[in-house]
């Protein structure tokens, strides 16, 4: 069979990180071993019943069985704005500063394709989710890493970037609270971000995902609720995150209408719009008023106490997260982040993320999910306890 050769735009794309990770995984456990797989963010708990029943009626619905508007049909718009007005205190207009996608992971892809040129300057965080340099690099544009250090709480520190690379930049990913890091960010820094955006002409792109997953009762700003945010940005949000809605593909960026209209036109060209059905869950999971995100929350915080608990008591002196479902830990001195995950995942069979491959920043940490139960979790530690690299005070 002939092999066809791939354009250089395929070429250029990096590995895909989370691929290897689950290939690995499956390996083991198609030997027959129990692994505990706390290496992806797929959520493990469902959506709401109602949402859910949605879904179920909306299939019913002989208009959903056409294609939907390109833009999306215009309620599930105006739950949008009506969800950031009344969570974040942020006005949108659900014509002009609305874009429906494919989940966002597809619109963080997007952003790259409409507002890029070959040549161009991005800056992306290190570490940061390996999948913001995908889209850059299908458009052949350059990129500059923006360090995070946990000295600065996983905040980029503006005053440390030279005003060539400031001045260079296009467009610039953020992404609060932050994935792989767990660091969370504060209006002053979004206010700050907005300064230095307009004095160089970046425009920001602020991915959103983990905006309802703060812990101690620490809630996350919207990029938007800082003045002149929607000038010179947008914000991405998925309902995979807050309303376990992953695998339905479904989410939205609101912000700057240029760039929303940008999205909008690439859309337009690469499909209509998400199935009807599936607008009418995600209406009802915006606009419901119920405790379920708070009580999703509480069980990603319990898990967090769970977690850390347990490895403080193998040994394993760790910090727990402020936001995210995710805890970033250092790697016991004497393992590379690679040498470390490869020995949780062959002896303990307990599947994390190596810090490494979300960029150079990440070697020295490890991302464990908290993405199945306490027992589970609890059992984790257990398994990674009895390796004997650790010990108990």
């Amino acid at each position: 069979m002939r092999t066809f050769e791939q354009s250089d735009a395929m070429k250029r794309l990096p590995d895909q990180f989370f691929a290897k990770l689950g290939a690995e995984v499956g390996r083991l456990v198609a030997e027959g071993k129990d692994v505990i797989h706390l290496g992806q963010g797929s959520p493990d708990l469902p959506p709401a019943d109602d949402v859910i029943e949605a879904l179920q009626k909306g299939a019913e619905n002989p208009v959903n069985h056409k294609y939907a508007p390109f833009k999306g049909f215009a309620y599930f718009r105006e739950a949008v704005a009506e969800f950031y007005k009344e969570e974040y205190d942020v006005d949108i207009d659900p014509d002009k500063e609305v874009a429906l996608m494919f989940g966002s992971k597809i619109g963080l892809f997007e952003i790259s394709q409409c507002m890029l040129n070959s040549g161009d300057t991005v800056l992306l965080p290190n570490p940061g989710y390996p999948d913001y340099l995908s889209g850059v690099a299908l458009a052949n544009a350059k990129h500059e890493f923006v360090p995070l250090y946990e000295k600065n709480g996983f905040l980029p520190a503006y005053d440390q970037l030279s005003k060539d690379v400031l001045d260079r930049a296009k467009m610039m990913f953020l992404n609060y609270p932050n994935n792989p890091t767990t660091g969370v960010a504060t209006k002053e820094f979004f206010d700050e971000t907005v300064d230095v955006a307009k004095k160089h002409d970046i425009c920001v792109v602020h991915d959103f995902a983990y905006g309802a997953i703060g812990f101690d009762g620490v809630k996350q700003p919207s990029f938007l609720s800082s003045e002149g945010a929607k000038d010179i940005g947008i914000e991405l949000y998925t309902l995979s995150k807050t309303y376990n809605m992953a695998g339905w593909r479904v989410a939205f960026a609101v912000g700057n209408e240029s760039v929303i209209g940008m999205l909008n036109e690439l859309q337009n060209h690469l499909f209509t719009s998400l199935f009807g059905a599936i607008q009418e869950a995600g209406t009802k999971a915006l606009t419901t008023k119920s405790t379920y995100v708070e009580e999703l929350v509480d069980v990603y915080e319990r898990r967090r106490d769970v977690l850390v608990e347990s490895l403080r008591e193998i040994g394993w002196h760790v910090e727990g997260p402020k936001g995210t479902f995710f805890a970033w830990l250092p790697v016991p001195e004497g393992y590379t982040s690679d040498e470390f995950t490869q020995l949780l995942l062959e002896k303990a069979h307990v599947a994390v993320a190596s810090g490494r491959g979300f960029g150079t920043l990440g070697e020295g940490y490890v991302r464990f999910g908290l993405l199945d139960s306490e027992e589970r979790l609890r059992e984790a530690a257990e398994r990674i306890g009895k390796l004997g690299i650790f010990k108990k005070e």
